[in-house]
């Protein structure tokens, strides 16, 4: 009788092994699809890292998105609770897309330039579920949408969105509902337009966050805010400073300045007046 080797295990008797006709893991996530979704246009290695990276990353902005809609369907319900969870997942989403630029990162400017031309004008700016998720979060503007205009489907979707309240119009309507004094036309606007700030939120901001101990469920949710665009903002960083390591001051694929023009993101708040009460405090 032969001794097996120390670190063999043995498959258990109970795991299934006739899995004809029966729903196998494969079957279930259409692993032969996503697996086959990589098609390269050169023969350059680092064309395969290049695509998978931005395949999982519409997957994970996807699951984002699908998140704060929950939330915002939670806040009008007054389901905090359910609103905490989904947030907090949001958060951790954004971290894990930030850490893939970092993978990326390994990739040289020389490795890139050497595939960069097949992509014609195709950019990371056509990302319809990062725009998605924008518009959900309320960084609305309605010129984005003009690059799907050749996809019915997409473009639709995305109009919806931009004509809905966002996460944050959501926020406020519930403060307003417990009785705080909000300006009424923050509560009854064109949705499609950028928020811009308001005093009236402010004070409401300022008076949660003098006594936590009251609203203790609104101060949870402001920091919960406070988390997504933290996260949001590290991925926005992180993407903008991995492109200047790669391609430096180049135009984008897409038409865009490139480096500038990721900058300027940087410089948009979700929800400025939870920023600018801290100075009050």
């Amino acid at each position: 009788m032969s001794r097996k080797p120390k670190n063999y295990r043995e498959v258990e008797k109970g795991i299934h092994t006739d899995l004809k006709d029966r729903l196998t893991y494969g079957r279930y996530l259409h692993l032969d699809d996503i697996l086959d979704a990589q098609h390269c246009l050169s023969d350059q290695h680092d064309e395969m890292l290049f695509i998978i990276i931005h395949q999982a990353s519409e997957l994970w902005l996807k699951l984002a998105g699908h998140e704060v809609e929950a939330a915002i369907r939670n806040v009008r319900d007054n389901d905090f609770r359910h609103a905490f969870k989904v947030i907090a997942r949001v958060k951790l989403i954004l971290m894990q897309l930030t850490q893939s630029w970092s993978i990326l990162s390994t990739m040289t400017p020389v490795d890139y330039l050497k595939f960069r031309d097949t992509l014609g004008p195709a950019s990371g700016f056509q990302s319809y579920c990062y725009r998605k998720l924008e518009f959900l979060l309320g960084n609305k503007n309605s010129k984005l949408i003009e690059v799907h205009r050749h996809d019915a489907q997409v473009y639709a979707e995305l109009q919806r969105v931009l004509e809905e309240p966002s996460l944050y119009d959501v926020v406020l309507r519930r403060l307003s509902d417990v009785g705080f004094a909000i300006d009424q036309d923050k509560l009854e606007r064109d949705f499609s337009e950028p928020y811009e700030a308001n005093e009236s939120v402010q004070d409401a901001w300022f008076a949660i966050y003098s006594d936590p101990e009251k609203y203790f469920e609104l101060y949870e949710l402001a920091e919960k805010l406070v988390d997504i665009e933290d996260a949001f903002q590290g991925w926005r960083f992180k993407h903008m400073y991995t492109v200047q390591r790669i391609i430096g001051n180049r135009q984008g694929t897409g038409g865009s300045s490139g480096v500038p023009f990721l900058k300027k993101a940087i410089e948009t708040s979700f929800f400025p007046e939870l920023f600018a009460i801290r100075t009050d405090l």
